[in-house]
């Protein structure tokens, strides 16, 4: 799996709303961190769709080298 670059070193918490549809920046690229503004365009690079089944906060990975996208998974401490 290719990775992004770092745009965090830690987890970014949002709180998601049951339903609605969050786009997760997977270059590390975009201004809107962790969500994507569309920055990736001309790479390999595409967001990752999250659609949460409840509402609640998230970690979302702001690090971009998690093995869990779009979540973080502490890789920001390695």
């Amino acid at each position: 799996m290719y990775k992004g670059q770092r745009a965090g070193d830690s987890a970014l918490a949002v709180y998601v709303v049951e339903g609605k549809s969050y786009y997760w920046c997977s270059c590390g690229k975009s201004s809107k961190q962790p969500f994507c503004d569309g920055s990736h365009k001309g790479t390999d690079f595409k967001p990752i769709i999250y659609k949460p089944n409840v509402t609640k906060k998230m970690f979302f990975c702001a690090c971009k080298q998690t093995n869990n996208q779009p979540f973080c998974d502490g890789s920001h401490n390695k």
